[in-house]
C-alpha cells in the first residue's frame, strides 16, 4: 500500500474573470493519474490533490488557501491559477514553508523574488508579450502607441514593463487609459487623442465591452491596429449575449478585423513525446475525452490546459528529486512527514523545483531564478473571424520569424502611428497662368509695335517734341514689367533651392528696373516741362532747348537706376531672398483621409532670413516720393494755360498700381488671387500707359 501525499489545487471554475479551471482541472487530474501510473516517479507514494473554486477572486482564493492549510492533511504545494489570486497566495505561502506553482498566472509582478519567495509558474510572464510587441512596433516603424487597460494588478504591472521597454526603444506612449468596469470613456478618450496603434490588456469579459465600444466609435479599419492578449478562446467575441454586450456578433467581427494577439506557446510546436510519454496530439485527444468531447472554444482554459498538466509533472519530478536529495544527505525522513514548520524537506523541495528541467506537452519546462519560464511568443492575426498564426518570437535568443504572406491590412499598407501630415504645395492654376501669360504676351507685342511706330516716326515734329527717346525707354520699361508675369506664376515644385532663389532675385530685379525705366522716363519729361513753365513766367519767350538739355534727362533717369542698383545690391548681399513655405491652415479631423493622411496646403514665396522691412521701406520711399512729387507737378498744371502732357494721366495710373503692392501681402496665402491681382495690376498699368502715350500720337 502506497503512502498518500497531498497537494492543494485552487482553480477558477466560475466567476466573472478567467474561469480557466474548467479545462485546467481535468488536465491536472489527468497528469496526477499519469504520475501515479509511473513506478519510477515517487515510488511508494500516491499523489493526491484537494481542490476548490476561487472564482478568480482574491478574497475567495485566499479563503480557499486557508482552508487547505488548516484542514489536514498537510499539503506539499499549492497549484493556483488567475494572477490576482496567485498574487495574494504566493505572498503569504512562504510563512507555511509552502511553494506555489501557477499554471495560469502571467502577472509580471509575480517575478519579484523578494515579495514572492516561493513562487514558480509554468505559465510565462506577460512581459514576454511586450518583447514581441516592441519588435513588431520597430519592424513596422511605429514610434507612437497608446494603451488601454483594465484596472487589475496583472495588467498594471504588464503595462509598466511595456512603458519601460518602449522608452528604451524610443517609442512614445501617447496616452494610457484605464477602466474598472465600463470602458466607454476610456475608448472615447483614445479617439480624442487620435490613437492609432493601440495595446489593450483586459480579461475576456471586458474585451467584449471594449470592442463593442470600439465599433461604436469607429476606431477600427485601415487607420487603426489593435494588439490584445491571445489567451482568449478563438470564439470569445461571439459570447455577446451571455455577457450582456450591446453589439451583434457581426459588429464585433467587423471591429476586430485585422487585430493582432500575442500569447506564449502553450503547446509544443512538434509531436515530440514529452517526459510523460504523450505528445501534443495524444494529450489533446485524452483531454477532449475528459471534457466529454465538448468544443474546446467553449471551454475556458483550454489553451492553458497543457500548462496545468506540465505543472503537476514539474512538482512530481521535483518531489521525486527531493527523495534522492534527502537520501544522499542521510536524512531519513519521508515526504509524508512534511509539516508546515519542517524546513528541511521544504529546502530540498525548493532546490529540486528550482533545478527541474524536462520536456512537457507545452514545450521545454525550466525555471529561471525568478521562478519564471521562458518560451516562444506566438503572434496571431484575426481575419474574417478566424485567427491565423503569423509568426513566433524567441524570447531567449531575441529573434523572430514572421510570415509576411499571411499578414493582411485593411488598407493598402500598414496604418501610420499618427496623422501623417503631407505638404500640399499650392501652385497657380494652369488655366490662370496661361491666361495671364497670354495677355502679357499680347501686351508685349503691342508695346513692341508702339516701339516700332515711335522709331519710324521719330522725325515727325509732334513726336519729336515729346522726347521719343524717353518714350522708347518707357516702352522698354513696360515690356520689362510685363515679363515679370511669367516669373511670378512659374511652377516651382520641381525647382531646386538654388534655382528658386535665382528666380526670386531675378523677378525682383526685373520688376524694380522695369518700374524705374517706365516711371523714371515720365518723371524726366514732366520735370523738363515743369522747368519750362517756371522759366516762362519770367521770360516771354523761351526755347525748350534752353531750359534742360536732353542729356540731363537721361542723366536723371540714370541716377534713378543707380539708386535702385545700390539698394538691390546691398539687399542681395546682406539679406538675400530665398524660398519660404507658408502653411495656410492646420488640419482638422474632417480633412484627414481614410488612411490617416492630412494634406496641409502650403504656399511657397520669396522671402529673406531677416525681415526686410528696411529694404522695402527704403525702396518704396524712393519710388513713392518720386511719384508723389511728379503727381504734384502734374496737378499744378491744371492752373496753367499749357496743356498737360499725357504723362500726367500716365503717372496717376502708376500711383494706383503702386498701392497694389501692400494688398498682395495681405492675400499672400491665396496663390491664385495673389498672382491674378499682381498680373492684372501690371497689365492695367502698362496697357493704359502705352495707350495714353501713343494713341494721341497715332491720331
Amino acid at each position: 500500500e502506497k503512502t498518500q501525499l497531498y497537494i492543494g489545487g485552487i482553480f477558477p471554475m466560475t466567476g466573472g474573470g478567467w474561469s480557466g479551471g474548467q479545462a485546467c482541472l481535468p488536465a491536472a487530474l489527468m497528469a496526477l493519474q499519469d504520475v501515479n501510473y509511473r513506478e519510477d516517479i515517487l515510488p511508494g507514494y500516491h499523489l493526491n490533490m484537494i481542490h476548490n473554486d476561487s472564482e478568480c477572486n482574491p478574497g475567495i482564493g485566499t479563503n480557499v488557501m486557508y482552508r487547505l492549510i488548516y484542514h489536514p492533511p498537510p499539503k506539499l504545494m499549492l497549484l493556483t491559477g488567475c494572477s490576482s489570486v496567485s498574487t495574494h497566495i504566493a505572498e503569504a505561502a512562504y510563512m507555511w514553508n509552502l511553494m506555489v506553482l501557477a499554471y495560469g498566472s502571467s502577472s509580471p509582478a509575480l517575478s519579484d523574488r523578494k515579495r514572492f519567495r516561493t513562487f514558480f509558474r509554468t505559465h510565462p510572464s506577460a512581459v514576454l508579450h511586450n518583447q514581441a510587441r516592441i519588435r513588431m512596433f520597430q519592424y513596422y516603424q511605429w514610434s507612437k502607441i497608446s494603451i488601454i487597460q483594465e484596472t487589475q494588478e496583472v495588467f498594471t504591472s504588464t503595462i509598466e514593463d511595456l512603458e519601460k521597454r518602449a522608452k528604451e526603444a524610443n517609442i512614445t506612449i501617447a496616452t494610457r487609459q484605464s477602466f474598472l468596469s465600463d470602458p466607454t470613456n476610456a475608448v472615447r478618450s483614445l479617439k480624442r487623442q487620435d490613437a492609432r496603434i493601440i495595446v489593450g490588456v483586459f480579461y475576456e469579459d471586458m474585451a467584449l465591452k471594449v470592442f463593442c465600444q470600439v465599433y461604436k466609435e469607429k476606431m477600427y479599419g485601415n487607420r487603426h491596429v489593435w494588439f490584445i492578449i491571445g489567451w482568449y478562446p478563438d470564439n470569445w467575441y461571439q459570447k455577446v449575449e451571455e455577457n450582456d454586450v450591446n453589439c451583434t456578433v457581426d459588429q464585433m467581427r467587423e471591429a476586430l478585423q485585422g487585430h493582432f494577439t500575442t500569447e506564449m506557446t502553450m503547446r509544443s510546436l512538434d509531436d515530440t513525446p514529452s517526459f510523460s510519454g504523450l505528445n501534443v496530439s495524444q494529450f489533446d485527444e485524452e483531454l477532449l475525452i475528459k471534457l466529454n468531447n465538448s468544443d474546446p472554444n467553449d471551454t475556458p482554459g483550454y489553451p492553458e490546459a497543457p500548462l496545468a498538466y506540465d505543472a503537476v509533472w514539474a512538482l512530481a519530478l521535483a518531489l521525486n528529486q527531493t527523495i534522492t536529495r534527502l537520501t544522499e544527505k542521510g536524512v531519513n525522513v519521508g515526504l509524508d512527514k512534511f509539516t508546515y514548520d519542517n524546513s528541511t524537506i521544504f529546502r530540498e523541495f525548493y532546490r529540486a523545483m528550482d533545478s527541474t528541467s524536462f520536456q512537457g506537452v507545452s514545450g521545454p519546462v525550466q525555471f529561471l531564478s525568478t521562478g519564471d519560464r521562458l518560451t516562444l511568443t506566438q503572434i496571431e492575426q484575426m481575419w474574417d473571424g478566424r485567427y491565423y498564426k503569423i509568426g513566433y518570437y524567441d524570447n531567449k535568443n531575441n529573434n523572430w520569424t514572421l510570415n509576411h504572406s499571411i499578414v493582411r491590412w485593411n488598407g493598402p499598407h500598414p496604418p501610420y502611428d499618427r496623422t501623417l501630415v503631407v505638404e500640399d504645395l499650392r501652385l497657380v492654376s494652369m488655366e490662370l497662368y496661361v491666361g495671364m501669360c497670354s495677355s502679357a504676351l499680347v501686351a508685349m507685342l503691342a508695346a513692341f509695335g508702339c516701339l516700332v511706330f515711335n522709331v519710324l516716326n521719330r522725325n515727325v515734329r509732334y513726336i519729336t517734341m515729346s522726347q521719343p527717346g524717353l518714350n522708347n525707354i518707357a516702352v522698354l520699361g513696360c515690356i520689362t514689367c510685363l515679363s515679370c508675369i511669367f516669373l511670378f506664376g512659374l511652377d516651382n515644385s520641381s525647382l531646386s533651392e538654388d534655382q528658386f532663389t535665382a528666380i526670386c532675385q531675378a523677378r525682383t530685379w526685373v520688376l524694380v528696373v522695369g518700374f524705374t525705366l517706365a516711371v523714371g522716363s515720365m518723371f524726366s519729361k514732366i520735370w523738363r516741362v515743369h522747368r519750362l513753365t517756371t522759366r516762362a513766367r519770367e521770360e516771354d519767350k523761351v526755347q525748350f532747348s534752353d531750359v534742360v538739355e536732353a542729356w540731363k534727362l537721361y542723366a536723371l533717369l540714370g541716377l534713378f537706376l543707380a539708386v535702385d542698383v545700390i539698394i538691390m545690391t546691398v539687399w542681395q548681399l546682406t539679406n538675400p531672398m530665398t524660398r519660404y513655405a507658408l502653411q495656410i491652415t492646420c488640419h482638422s479631423q474632417s480633412s484627414i483621409s481614410m488612411l490617416g493622411v492630412a494634406a496641409v496646403p502650403n504656399v511657397t514665396y520669396c522671402g529673406s532670413k531677416c525681415i526686410a522691412a528696411g529694404q522695402y521701406l527704403f525702396l518704396y520711399t524712393c519710388h513713392g516720393s518720386g511719384l508723389l512729387r511728379t503727381v504734384a507737378r502734374a496737378w499744378h498744371w491744371k492752373a496753367n494755360p499749357y496743356p498737360a502732357p499725357s504723362a500726367c494721366t500716365y503717372l496717376y495710373t502708376w500711383v494706383l498700381c503702386l498701392i497694389t503692392a501692400p494688398v498682395t501681402i495681405l492675400i499672400s496665402s491665396q496663390q491664385d488671387a495673389t498672382f491674378a491681382f499682381t498680373s492684372l495690376a501690371i497689365l492695367f498699368c502698362t496697357v493704359i500707359t502705352l495707350g495714353l502715350i501713343f494713341i494721341p500720337k497715332v491720331q
